[in-house]
């Protein structure tokens, strides 16, 4: 299952699904953009194989610089990519969805490649891949929250930043080990 109505949380075990459907917007998202998309990979929980996410695919676009997007704007919104903004600072975010039903499938995080925002989205996930007792502790983290927030993401969201500040220090470290 892919799909979630807006605000509200539910989490689900993984599913392979996910993987193949975040293959299909990639391929789609590199036809669309081209050259202007340095990398476009799958993130968020739904790219983590340990842990139960909301059934939204993440999904993160790397640019050299955010206004190369704006030449294809049209192109993805007629491609069912909606611009909803600069959701975060230095970061774009389009979404997928049954907008009449309000439920979205996609979120997609247009970011300046190997800037913060791109190395905290691939750090992040492959941190957790690579270490399953950290992948589980936010696992129980997110469904503690769930139970306490199903229709309340922003509470839900805002409850998780914790903890996600200190994996991030944690898989900064790590990568930079990797690369010695």
């Amino acid at each position: 299952m892919t799909g979630l109505k807006r605000g509200s949380v539910k989490l689900l075990p993984h599913q392979e699904e996910w993987n193949k459907n975040a293959e299909n917007v990639i391929l789609k998202l590199k036809q669309l953009l081209g050259y202007a998309a340095v990398d476009v990979q799958h993130v968020g929980s739904t790219a983590i194989a340990a842990i139960y996410a909301k059934p939204i695919i993440d999904i993160v676009i790397g640019l050299r610089d955010l206004n190369d997007i704006s030449p294809y704007m049209k192109r993805l919104e007629e491609h069912d990519f909606v611009f909803r903004g600069e959701d975060v600072a230095g970061q774009m975010l389009f979404v997928m969805g049954d907008f009449e039903k309000d439920t979205r499938t996609h979120h997609i995080h247009a970011v300046k490649w190997n800037g913060t925002e791109w190395n905290n989205y691939i750090n992040f996930r492959d941190y957790l891949n690579c270490h399953p007792d950290q992948a589980m502790q936010y696992d129980a983290c997110k469904k503690k929250l769930a139970l306490q927030f199903p229709d309340d993401r922003r509470s839900y969201t805002e409850g998780k930043q914790e903890f996600i500040e200190c994996l991030l220090k944690e898989a900064y470290v790590w990568r930079q080990r990797q690369e010695i």
